[in-house]
């Protein structure tokens, strides 16, 4: 009998273990795999990819919506959507679609959706810039499509990376108010605010701006090769750098991004933490719009706050070491850098500077910049207006936070702004294209110059460098509109950012992390 009652025991306490396994397999199977509990300084501002070119949008595009083709941790390219790709003529690069993958809706990705994408991103306030030098997309057949551009370009490829094809059923048509669904709108409500039928492994199950945002893994999402195994992401926005780093190493939190620099040395050392840095090309800047204040339309004024601006001093003692004083737009390596254009501290220039331009007894002026968007970016504001300060220029600075901020911007609120810009395409080109160009509604050029910064020759040596495939004279090209900027002070150079992101010891961070700063999430591996 007492033999009979362990039996029963022991089989009771095997169906037991046997439950609590189902019912923790059936867990993980909910989510088909892992969850991540990632800690950023912001969330994404919108579901729509085409809303606003910046690096949270496209860190966002890389988790809800796949490329045609990206870039990899050496700077290749790899297929993504794209199989692969062939030059047809000088003007013309065919893609090879994927078959069988399935949007997030259950629609199927056809050569339609490339086309329907890229008609829709040449009509992006913000992306229609980049693609101005494109005629358009050719479908061929239902996975095969042709880029043409007006003229020889380039950078065809690197401008592949860009295009995150969207799922033209689901975006087509009207929604509940009577707006049609494909509608791009910076403020204000859309359906594509709200909504997103992507390709990528992650679809938005849960957002809450500013508090939450959840991913969770698309149960039919085509890369079944990958390593990757987290099957949920649950994105909190921490603004404040302590808040974020302690988050991270009391384990409320497994991944944050950005590490602030005074933090690195902690997060290093603990035993819990990993950190990854790396050099990066994200040049910061101050904008001064001469459309709002007479004094910045004169060079010397625009020289003076250069002079002014201790930028090797903000790197030294704000960003801890963690950044490269900038002279210039584009970093060494890239084909408009110029080794002579260095960062001019000169308080005596600059005071002599304004007195020459009849301005010894300075101004007052405005001046927003986000609080959580770049590394240190109040900091360094308010480093600026003191700097300013001693050449008599009083500056009423306003800060908020990035949600806030870039409509802001758009409006140009301020008579000077801070922006920081990251070339996507990893080229020198792409910071004139969007900083510096002659501001131009029609063709996209020059759309976050709001310093309204005009020089005829500096936009034809940029459009000229598209099509010149002699990369040593397209240097030149670039190389000459850096000096341009340079000599006349279109704005005022900071600082190129280091990358940072930081997590517990058991996430492959370092594979997924690149010089883009778009981490590739869907191939992160929890052990």
């Amino acid at each position: 009998m007492k033999k009979f009652l362990w039996f029963i025991v022991g089989v009771i306490i095997i169906a037991v273990i046997v439950v609590m396994v189902t019912q923790k397999k059936g867990e993980e199977t909910a989510t088909l795999g892992k969850t991540l509990k990632l800690a950023m300084d912001a969330d994404p501002v919108s579901l729509d990819p085409h809303v606003q070119l910046s690096g949270g949008m496209l860190q966002y595009s890389h988790m809800v919506f796949d490329p045609l083709i990206r870039w990899t941790k050496d700077m290749q390219l790899e297929p993504r959507l794209a199989t692969k790709w062939e030059l047809i003529d000088e003007n013309t690069m065919r893609f090879y679609l994927r078959q069988g993958v399935k949007f997030h809706s259950g629609n199927p990705l056809t050569a339609k959706d490339v086309k329907w994408t890229v008609e829709r991103l040449k009509k992006s306030q913000d992306f229609k810039g980049l693609f101005e030098p494109f005629v358009g997309v050719n479908v061929i057949d239902d996975y095969t499509c042709d880029l043409v551009t007006k003229k020889p370009y380039s950078l065809v490829l690197s401008m592949a990376t860009y295009i995150f094809p969207m799922d033209s059923v689901f975006y087509t048509g009207t929604d509940e108010t009577g707006n049609p669904k494909d509608a791009i709108v910076k403020t204000g409500p859309s359906f594509a605010l709200n909504h997103e039928s992507g390709t990528g492994k992650y679809m938005v199950t849960k957002r809450e701006q500013g508090v939450e945002t959840v991913f969770e893994q698309f149960a039919d999402y085509w890369d079944t090769a990958s390593p990757g195994n987290v099957g949920k992401i649950i994105l909190t926005p921490i603004k404040n750098d302590a808040t974020r780093v302690a988050a991270l190493l009391s384990g409320d939190v497994d991944f944050i991004m950005p590490v602030p620099p005074q933090d690195y040395e902690r997060v290093a050392t603990s035993e819990n933490s990993q950190l990854i840095a790396m050099p990066g090309s994200r040049i910061i800047t101050f904008q001064l719009n001469q459309n709002r204040r007479a004094e910045f339309k004169d060079a010397r004024v625009r020289l003076a706050i250069v002079y002014a601006i201790n930028n090797e001093g903000i790197v030294e003692s704000i960003m801890k070491g963690t950044a490269t004083a900038a002279g210039q737009q584009a970093p060494e390596g890239f084909a408009g850098y110029k080794a002579t254009l260095t960062p001019r501290y000169d308080l005596e220039k600059a005071q002599a500077l304004m007195k020459e331009a009849g301005y010894e007894n300075g101004f007052t002026c405005s001046m927003i910049a986000p609080n959580n968007r770049y590394v240190n970016d109040e900091k360094i504001a308010e480093a600026v207006v003191s700097m300013l300060a001693r050449i008599n220029i009083k500056v009423n600075l306003q800060t908020m936070p990035k949600a806030q901020y870039w409509d802001q911007f758009d409006a140009q609120v301020a008579d000077i702004q801070m922006i920081g810009w990251h070339p996507d395409t990893e080229d020198s080109a792409n910071y004139s294209e969007f900083l510096v160009m002659c501001p131009n509604k029609e063709t996209g050029y020059g759309q976050y110059n709001s310093g309204n910064y005009c020089n005829t020759k500096v936009d034809e040596l940029v459009l000229a460098s598209q099509p010149e495939t002699d990369q040593v004279k397209r240097s030149a090209m670039l190389q000459e509109v850096e000096q341009i900027l340079y000599d006349e002070a279109a704005y005022v150079p900071l600082h190129w950012e280091n990358l940072s992101w930081a997590g517990k010891k058991n996430l492959n961070i370092e594979p997924i992390v690149n010089v883009m700063n778009f981490p590739y999430f869907g191939d992160m591996v929890i052990e």
